[in-house]
C-alpha cells in the first residue's frame, strides 16, 4: 500500500445519530456529511472514519454476506485512537452515552488504554503509549 491517507468504514444504525455522536467526541465536523456517508478526520492524522447506515450496505453487499444490521449492538470493530489523556475522552465519550467497557489502566502490550462502546456497539479505545518507567 502507498500513501498514508486511508479511509475505515463503520457500519451505523442511525447515520444522524453517528456524525452527532463522533462530532461532539473529536471536537470537529465532518468533512463529508452526506445521505450515505458520513467522513471524519481522526484527530491527528490523516487516517479518515466513514460512518455508512446498515441499510446502504447492505443494499451494496446482497445476499452475499449477512446483513450487518443483524448484529444489533453487537461488536463490529474496535477504533484504537491514541490521544494526549485517555482518561478525559473516555469521561467525554460517557458523557455523550457512550456505554463505558473498561476505565483506563496499563495494558500489558505497552498501552494505557480505556475503552466504551458506541450507539452502535463499536468499541472505541483511548490510549496512549507509556513510557518505560510507567511500565514497569
Amino acid at each position: 500500500m502507498t500513501g498514508t491517507n486511508h479511509l475505515f468504514i463503520i457500519y451505523v444504525s442511525d447515520q444522524k445519530r453517528s456524525r452527532d455522536f463522533y462530532s461532539a467526541l473529536f471536537d470537529s465536523n465532518p468533512v463529508l456529511d452526506e445521505t450515505g456517508m458520513t467522513i471524519f478526520r481522526l484527530p491527528g492524522s490523516e487516517i479518515q472514519l466513514g460512518i455508512m447506515p446498515e441499510k446502504g450496505i447492505a443494499e451494496i453487499l446482497g445476499d452475499k454476506v449477512p446483513d450487518p444490521g443483524l448484529r444489533n449492538g453487537i461488536p463490529g470493530c474496535e477504533i484504537y485512537l491514541f490521544v494526549s489523556d485517555p482518561d478525559k475522552f473516555f469521561l467525554k465519550a460517557v458523557m455523550l452515552n457512550a456505554v463505558p467497557v473498561s476505565e483506563g489502566s496499563s495494558r500489558n502490550w505497552g498501552d494505557y488504554a480505556a475503552y466504551v462502546s458506541d450507539p452502535d456497539g463499536h468499541i472505541i479505545a483511548f490510549a496512549k503509549k507509556l513510557t518505560d518507567e510507567e511500565n514497569n
